[in-house]
């Protein structure tokens, strides 16, 4: 995925994310896991939107679900093709434009509706997701309200590390409905030497409380709330659950 200041997630920022930055998906999973019981259960097929690494894919394959996961990042693919050896397929796939497999549960972490390039995408993506549910499916995501972008405004950089990479991360707030992150990714060369790449990461925020109403008209009944189980996640980052009748 793109934003016109080139791809995201290159192969360092992948890499450096998959190390580093794990602790979400797995404080969401649980959580994830209990709501797809019923699509356990019955055998049903999960559809995972921007599946990174893997780290969440894995959680829902060990717990015995059927998952197509994809993502827009050639170098997440690639990272998540190696962590994670027997989901029923992993592919490329780039909202909104790209087709949906019809599923009995759709799932996603990391905000990445938040991604696309404008609020008529994200609405697009949304009815997409909707229109995929086959009856009695559900739908978990996570996306930044409007309300993350005020949390953050004149925050100070943050930087995390580990034994060979670092990122440095500065956020800006231009517009109360557009949230940029400056990152910048260190990686340390087989010689020890260190290499340096940057990606400016542009997020569009929503007021999610628009998004019930929405997809009523799509047969989907949608709950906002904060999380997907007993986990706490940042400030303004929403928490959609949505539901096709049977």
């Amino acid at each position: 995925m793109s934003h016109g200041h080139g791809p995201y997630y290159r192969r360092d920022l992948a890499l450096a994310h998959h190390l580093g930055y794990g602790f979400h998906a797995e404080a969401c999973a649980p959580g994830i896991l209990a709501l797809l019981e019923p699509v356990l259960a019955r055998g049903g097929l999960v559809l995972e939107l921007g599946c990174g690494s893997g780290l969440l894919t894995r959680e829902l394959v060990g717990a015995g679900h059927r998952v197509i996961a994809t993502d827009a990042s050639p170098a997440m693919l690639d990272l998540a093709r190696g962590h994670v050896t027997d989901a029923d397929d992993i592919r490329r796939l780039t909202l909104p434009d790209d087709p949906l497999p019809p599923a009995d549960a759709v799932v996603s972490v990391g905000h990445v509706l938040s991604y696309l390039p404008g609020a008529d995408a994200i609405t697009a993506a949304l009815t997409a997701i909707a229109r995929a549910l086959r009856p009695g499916g559900l739908f978990a995501i996570d996306l930044c309200d409007l309300s993350y972008g005020q949390n953050r405004r004149g925050s100070p950089p943050l930087g995390r590390a580990g034994e060979d990479w670092a990122i440095i991360t500065a956020t800006s707030l231009p517009a109360p409905d557009r949230f940029i992150c400056q990152i910048t990714v260190f990686m340390r060369n087989d010689d020890g030497s260190w290499r340096r790449d940057d990606e400016r990461h542009d997020n569009v925020l929503i007021d999610t409380a628009r998004v019930p109403g929405l997809l009523a008209g799509e047969g989907v009944e949608v709950s906002v709330t904060s999380a997907f189980g007993a986990e706490q996640l940042p400030t303004g980052l929403a928490v959609l659950i949505g539901r096709r009748a049977p």
